[in-house]
Parts: C-alpha cells; sequence; structure tokens
C-alpha cells in the first residue's frame, strides 16, 4: 500500500457541504486489492485487540460492532484504514467520527475521506493509520502510544487556545464567519469591511495604553492607589544593594515579581527568609530589568473577569496541590491526583495534568521535602507558585457571592486601566464581604486574561464569558458579513464574475474580486495567475476595504481544499461540460456535476441559487440547494421557464432580441443585446448567456434597472475589462481575436461567433492541455479543422504531464480526422507563433489565438498593433 497524496479540506466540499474538515487520502491499496480482511489470517483478532474501543464503530450495519462484523466477512483494507484513522484521533482526545472510503476510477486506488478537528493532527492520523494497518497485516508489534502522545502534542501546539476557541465557538454560533489569521491566536471574525480581529482575549477594541499600563505593574499600581484602590505595599528594585532594607520595611512574607510580565512568570510567592528573596528576585530579574517586592497579602487568590466594564465572572483559584494521607509519598500523590478523568495533557479537558517540573522541584527542597516524602494525613502541600489552571491549578465559580463593593470597585478598575477585557487579580479571605473589612487587595490587573477558568470550573457553574465579547464586538446581533457572489462551471465563469464584480462597482460597492487570471480588489490586480481557489477568496474577504465579494470558484481548488467560504448569498452555475475529466478521481461529466453543484449547496436558505435551465446537470441541482431557485435560459419557451413563470418564480431569459428578467409572467425588458458591447452586435450568443445570470444577480441584489443598463454599456469585451476573452484587434489589413476557449465546449461557443464575422479566411493558433483526456484533444483539433481554413499548432509552458510531441500528434491525429489535407504549421513557443501569423497574414484575414494565458500573448498583439499603426 502507498499514499499518493493527502488533501485537508476546510470547507463546503464535494464529499459533504456540511463536514467542513475532511482528510482526502488518495490511497493504492496495489497488492492488497486482492487481499481483503478475511484473506488475511488472524487479522480480525490482532485489529480487535489493539482497538477495543472500536466495538461502538456501527459502519453501514447501523449497530455496535458493525465494523467488526464487516471486517471479519471481508473488507478492504482503504475501509479498514478510514476507520483507524477516525480511532486514533478520538484516542488522542479529538472524537470524530464522519468517514468515506470510494473508489477514485483507478483499479485498486481509493479516496479514503475521513474527520479531523486539526489539520496537523488529521494529516498525521492518515499517516499513521496506513502503517498500523500494514502492522496488523504483517503480524508485527506496534507501539500505537508514541502516535497517540504524537497527535496530543500537536493538536496542543497548533489548536487555538480555550479562550480565543470559546469566542470563535460562540462567533460560529451567532453565524459569524471565522478566520485564523496566523499560526497563533490572531483570528479574524467577519469578512472584508465588516471584520473584528481579536488575539487570544485583546480585541480590536482593547485599548493599547490599557495593555501597556497592566504590563506595567508599577504604574499600574500608583494608578489604583490614587483611586483608593486597596493594593499591597511594595518597592521596586533594579539590584539586590537595597533588597535587606525594603525587607526590613515591608516585613515577611513577601512576594517577588518581575515589572513587566503576566501569566505567573518568574514569581515567587511565601518568602520568609533573605535567601529565600534573593533567590526570587534573580528569577524575576532574568524577566524583567525592574522587580517588584510587595508584602504577601494573607488570603486566597481570586480572579475578577470585567467585559465590556461589567463583572461577567469571578473565580477562587487554588495552586495545584496533594493533601497527605501519611502513606503515600509526594509523586505518589500527584500520580493519585493525575489520575482524575477530568485531568489531561495541555488544554485538552477541564484540568490540567500537574508535572514535576524545576518550579516543583524547587518547592519541595524549600520545605525540607523530597519526592520521597510522605505528608502526614490531612497536610495539603503546594506544588506550584502560582495558581494558574495551566500548571495544574484549580478554580471554583464564585460570581453569585461576590460583594457590591468588590463588584463595583472591577468594574471601576476596568475603566481606570482602560480595558475592554479584564482580569483582575484579588487576594481576600472572603470575597463575599469587602476588600475593606478583611484586609484584602488587588495584586495584578490583566489585558488578555484567561477564561478557561470561567468556561470550565472544577467546581460550580460555567461562565459563557464569551457572549459578552461577541456582544461587544458585534452589537444589534450583526453577524459582520458582506454580500457574496460565487459563480462556476465549465466556461463564462470570468466573464460572468468580471461583469458582477462591474455593476456592484458602479452601485458604489468596494470589490474585491477572484479570477482565473489574477484577485482583484477594487479593480486593482493585486494577485496574478489562476486564482479560483480557496487561497484567492480568503484574500478577498481578509481585505478590511472589501464590502462586496464576487468569487470565480473553479473545480481544482473545491476538490483540493473546498470552499474559501461556509456560504454565499447568491451562487451560480454556467454550465458542465466535458472538462478536466480524469484529473483527481473526476471521471464522468455526471461527477464534474457534482463538484461544481457544492456552489448552489452552499447558498443560505434566504438567498438564491441561479441556475442554467437550459443544461440538464445544471438544472438537476436545484434538487439538493436548500436556498430560493432563480433559472436563466437562451429560449423564452423554456418548459423549465414557462413552469418557473408560472410559480412566480424568477428568471432572466433572451426574447425578441432583450435581456429579460421575469418576475413570474411580467417581463422586465433590460435593453437589446445588439446594444450590450460585451456581444459584439448580437453576434456572441455565449456572451448573452453570461450576461444572463449577471443580470439577474445583479437585479437580486437591489441594483437598479437604470444602474444594470449603464453597467452593461459601459462595460466592454477589453483587454482592460475582459482580458482574453473575445477581444478584437484591428490592424490595417486583417484582425487578431484572442479568446480563452479551451475544451471543445468552449470551441463550439467560439467557432458559432467567428462564423458570424466577415474575413477571407480564418487561421488558428490553438494548443493541446496535457492535463485532458486524450480523446478531448484530438476533439480540440477535429473542430479547429471545422473552425480554420489553416491552423498553427503552439504549446503552452507548462505541458500538464505530457510531452510536447504527445501533445502534437493528439491535434493533428484530430486534425486529420477531419481534414487531412488541412494546411497545418507546428510553432511550439507562443510568442513565435502568433508573431509569425501576424507577420504573414492575408488581406481580410482572421487570426484567432486560443490562450490560457493571456497576459505575455495580449502584451505582443498591443506592441505590435502599435508598430503597425507608427
Amino acid at each position: 500500500m502507498k499514499i499518493r497524496e493527502i488533501h485537508a479540506l476546510r470547507g463546503p466540499n464535494y464529499w459533504s457541504i456540511k463536514r467542513h474538515k475532511l482528510i482526502v487520502m488518495v490511497l493504492d491499496l496495489e497488492e492488497m486489492e486482492d487481499r481483503p480482511s478475511d484473506k488475511i489470517d488472524g487479522f480480525s483478532e490482532r485489529l480487535e485487540n489493539m482497538f477495543p474501543n472500536m466495538y461502538e464503530h456501527r459502519c453501514s450495519e447501523g449497530v455496535a460492532g458493525g465494523f467488526f462484523s464487516r471486517v471479519k466477512a471481508g473488507t478492504w483494507m482503504g475501509h479498514i484504514i478510514e476507520h483507524i484513522a477516525l480511532e486514533i484521533q478520538t484516542l488522542a482526545g479529538m472524537d470524530v467520527g464522519f468517514g468515506r472510503t470510494r473508489g477514485y476510477g483507478e483499479d485498486g486506488v481509493y479516496n479514503v475521506v475521513f474527520d479531523y478537528m486539526e489539520e496537523e493532527v488529521g494529516c498525521y492520523a492518515a499517516k499513521a493509520s496506513v502503517k498500523i494497518c500494514k502492522a496488523l497485516v504483517n503480524n508485527e508489534e506496534y507501539d500505537l502510544a508514541v502516535d497517540i502522545q504524537e497527535m496530543k502534542e500537536i493538536r496542543e501546539s497548533v489548536r487555538l487556545g480555550p479562550s480565543t476557541g470559546a469566542i470563535v465557538e460562540e462567533s460560529v454560533n451567532r453565524g459569524i464567519p471565522w478566520l485564523r489569521l496566523n499560526k497563533h491566536s490572531l483570528c479574524q471574525l467577519g469578512y472584508g469591511a465588516n471584520q473584528k480581529r481579536i488575539q487570544a482575549t485583546v480585541t480590536c477594541h482593547t485599548s493599547n495604553i490599557g495593555v501597556d499600563l497592566a504590563g506595567d505593574k508599577v504604574e499600574t499600581k500608583y494608578l489604583l492607589e490614587q483611586a483608593q484602590i486597596p493594593v499591597a505595599k511594595g518597592e521596586i528594585l533594579h539590584d539586590d544593594s537595597k533588597l535587606q532594607e525594603i525587607i526590613n520595611n515591608l516585613g515577611f512574607p513577601l512576594v517577588i515579581k518581575p515589572v513587566n510580565a503576566n501569566h505567573g512568570r518568574g514569581v515567587t510567592i511565601n518568602i520568609n527568609t533573605f535567601n529565600d528573596a534573593l533567590l526570587g528576585f534573580n528569577t524575576a530579574k532574568k524577566i524583567s530589568s525592574k522587580v517588584l517586592i510587595e508584602k504577601q497579602i494573607t488570603g486566597e487568590d481570586h480572579r475578577l473577569l470585567v467585559i465590556n466594564n461589567k463583572l461577567v465572572a469571578a473565580s477562587r483559584r487554588t495552586p495545584a496541590h496533594v493533601v497527605g494521607n501519611g502513606k503515600n509519598t509526594i509523586k505518589e500523590l500527584i500520580n493519585e491526583v493525575n489520575q482524575d478523568p477530568r485531568r489531561g495533557y495541555g488544554h485538552e479537558k477541564m484540568l490540567t495534568l500537574i508535572t514535576i517540573d524545576n518550579v516543583t522541584k524547587g518547592i519541595i527542597v524549600s520545605e525540607g521535602y523530597t519526592l520521597k516524602t510522605v505528608l502526614k494525613k490531612g497536610q495539603r502541600f503546594i506544588l506550584k507558585d502560582t495558581a494558574n489552571l495551566s500548571t495544574g491549578g484549580t478554580a471554583e465559580d464564585v460570581t453569585d457571592v461576590v460583594h457590591p463593593a468588590n463588584l463595583f470597585m472591577a468594574e471601576r478598575i476596568s475603566k481606570i486601566i482602560d480595558l475592554d477585557i479584564c482580569g483582575i487579580d484579588v487576594i481576600t479571605t472572603d470575597i463575599s464581604k469587602p476588600l475593606s473589612e478583611t484586609g484584602g487587595a488587588v495584586i495584578e490587573v490583566n489585558a488578555g486574561p484567561g477564561f478557561r477558568m470561567h468556561l470550565a470550573p472544577s467546581i460550580g457553574l460555567p461562565r459563557n464569558v464569551a457572549a459578552p465579547v461577541i456582544d461587544q464586538l458585534f452589537p444589534h446581533a450583526s453577524t459582520g458579513k458582506i454580500p457574496i457572489i460565487a459563480i462556476t462551471g465549465t466556461n463564462g465563469k470570468t466573464t460572468t464574475t468580471r461583469l458582477i464584480a462591474h455593476m456592484a462597482k458602479q452601485t458604489g460597492f468596494k470589490v474585491g474580486y477572484t479570477t482565473s487570471d489574477g484577485v482583484y480588489i477594487q479593480n486593482r490586480l493585486l494577485m496574478k495567475g489562476d486564482c479560483t481557489g480557496p487561497g484567492s477568496t480568503e484574500f478577498v474577504l481578509k481585505d478590511p476595504t472589501v464590502n462586496f465579494a464576487v468569487l470565480e470558484c473553479a473545480r481544482g481548488g473545491i476538490l483540493r481544499s473546498g470552499l474559501g467560504f461556509h456560504n454565499c448569498d447568491i451562487g451560480i452555475v454556467t454550465n458542465v461540460a466535458e472538462d478536466h475529466l480524469g484529473l483527481k478521481g473526476i471521471h464522468t461529466i455526471q461527477q464534474l456535476a457534482q463538484v461544481k453543484g457544492v456552489i448552489p449547496e452552499s447558498v443560505v436558505p434566504q438567498g438564491y441559487a441561479i441556475l442554467n435551465a437550459d443544461d440538464d446537470l445544471v438544472y438537476k441541482m436545484r434538487k439538493k440547494a436548500v436556498s430560493n431557485i432563480a433559472l436563466f435560459s437562451m429560449n423564452e419557451n423554456s418548459p423549465r421557464i414557462k413552469a418557473m413563470q408560472k410559480r412566480n418564480g424568477l428568471s432572466a431569459i433572451y426574447e425578441n432580441g432583450y435581456i429579460t428578467i421575469c418576475k413570474g409572467e411580467w417581463k422586465i425588458r433590460i435593453m437589446k443585446a445588439v446594444n450590450i458591447p460585451l456581444t459584439f452586435g448580437g453576434k456572441a450568443e455565449f456572451m448573452i448567456q453570461n450576461i444572463l445570470p449577471a443580470v439577474l444577480a445583479a437585479y437580486l441584489r437591489g441594483v437598479t434597472i437604470e444602474d444594470i443598463k449603464l453597467a452593461l454599456q459601459t462595460f466592454n469585451p477589453s483587454p482592460a475589462q475582459t482580458p482574453g476573452r473575445l477581444n478584437l484587434f484591428q490592424f490595417k489589413n486583417f484582425q487578431v481575436l484572442l479568446d480563452y476557449a479551451h475544451n471543445p465546449a468552449g470551441m463550439r461557443a467560439l467557432q458559432k461567433f467567428i462564423q458570424k464575422i466577415d474575413c477571407t479566411v480564418k487561421i488558428g493558433i490553438i494548443a493541446g492541455v496535457g492535463d485532458r483526456k486524450a480523446e478531448d484533444t484530438m476533439q480540440i483539433g477535429s473542430i479547429a479543422a471545422e473552425m480554420f481554413d489553416e491552423i498553427i499548432i503552439r504549446q503552452d509552458k507548462n505541458l500538464r504531464g505530457r510531452s510536447e510531441k504527445e501533445l502534437i500528434d493528439m491535434l493533428t491525429h484530430g486534425i486529420n480526422q477531419y481534414d487531412p489535407n488541412k494546411k497545418t504549421t507546428v510553432i511550439p513557443n507562443e510568442k513565435e507563433a502568433t508573431t509569425y501569423a501576424i507577420k504573414n497574414a492575408k488581406q481580410g484575414s482572421l487570426i484567432v489565438i486560443c490562450s490560457d494565458v493571456v497576459t505575455e500573448v495580449l502584451a505582443l498583439i498591443q506592441k505590435m498593433q502599435e508598430e503597425e499603426a507608427q
């Protein structure tokens, strides 16, 4: 067995519209195709012994033990590997359950598809599951624990922290989309101009001054003292020369901490001797040039969380500790505490495992103990110098018992320090009484406070502290979305995309759009190349200047990574024709239609899927869509259009020479096609077909009929507005037409158009594409032989898996099938082929250049046109 490819999907995809996080592994079983599980002695028993919990995998049997029954009866290794990949992720603390294994279209090759929670863990699980399966087949020993631990460590290194994760989860629950902006905790909530950003619990509304103040414990303490907030007495040291003097002034016990630090780093507590104070000073000095020495306040550690100047949660925190029983050693007691099922690695569970690190060892030594010391029964021994949950501490929710005076104080502090999200650390013996009565004090004010202790306290009521954050960022139930129109199909996608973007821009929107030529932000080309995948989509949705997105979505990106958005407002499918078949496991036009169908299925229920009523495969997509349906057709008498009109539905048709929108049976004529520049006086029927869904989309987004007319009149088939799409250049004695036609359907549409152009002779420059089926390339040759009087065969720079000779031979074979006497010249270099054709052009001729990378050819044609004019 060998893995050919592994892809991580991150949005609506070919396999599932709702499950956005899927791994797709292309697995070649090789000789194992002939060895299903029932043909391997002892395989079933070994699998059950290694994964007893797989008994819960119901599989297609629908009952517990169903999967094991399939294994005993005989199933293929791809199916088994799918279940192993799911089970090992679950064992690593990531409960996943969706999987599919389907044929790839080649003997013994399968798509193994399964859920993941963290992408890197999912990819690891794919590789590990194949190794595990091989070991089971060969009856070899395999250390599963190594994989489980590795996956846990990967998860902890890449996952969002509990605070960020809670805010993101609350956003998702409210329908607010989000994007991760880096490998850490910087996230974008909402799209484009409506976006807000968070980094852990620091938001785009957080005051920079507030963060600086909270990071400087001296300044914080000074401001709080000025505001009559009780704080611990203390002083600042730059070196240890006055350490004894300050100790004499303050008295023991003491706390020493760095001035600029957070999360308890470098803090030493319970200092009762000069030597301990010196050690604490040196520890803090490693982190900050200035060190704060404070009188230690007696009481328990409390965290008050204030969001948007309102107290939302309070927690009593206890450092990691053990309680002696007179029998077990400290190490044994730690192991016993770690047996608590609520404790896990990192942030995977409510509580974190207690580790025996240098801090713990130092505390044990300072008390004159060792790990082998047996504590007295009932003796409570603190193992860490802070109460952080990440070091094994516990938290008890005390929100409901906070005294009103303390609540008032906390909310005041958030305004004094000027923080929208503020964590206030208080030491007191009783938080239900005012600090003035208990002698308690405010120890620290924290920017970016952790939410974990409030989300999942060890004791008490969990608090949804992420909710007030979202209330602040997105008031009035706003979702941070911008209009998204997505376009797919075999031909016409780019022109339709550009026309819709033009209409939206004319209406005043700041438009970002993606095409096979590049990504444009407000008509400025910012990325070049084929930009029809999810990466380009995210580029637009991340841009803070964009308030309207028009996205061309091609087959390749959908298969490779899924869509770059979860939902769109309008989804358009122009057509489905045979193209790119035989790639990525897509071998039939029906499968290709299923890929394109991801777009209409991703439209929100209140939105519209705009479908081509003249295309059977596209029209069929309406059955899976959950949104409203609108249709377009070149035939006003289409039974499908008539049926839609009778249902009082919305459609766009080409009738009596007009581009027309129909609301039910009422017609709204936009304008005559002959008056629209894009149609070349009505000659380019395929351009009329592109205009229909564009007009319908604009109308649905509230663009007025007058503005639609104006946009159609000002959108020209030119290198500036439609590069490489019916760009016609007039030379003195001949014409040159540049077009993107690159598949049989596109060539047929182009053929209809050039039949209407007056010329003496037609010369076509064509190329074969390496990643198409041989018969498709031959068909392009045959159609070219029909279309042109002379043919020049060139080649793309990227041959995509075939040799130059193979592609030339295929095209030549197709040409000869139609006309073996057709005049054909081979000039592989595109620039040389174009130059040759133009320099040898005859009077009245039409040169048609079919190009898929148009930038260089456009520049060459324009240069030669300028030279002729000079």
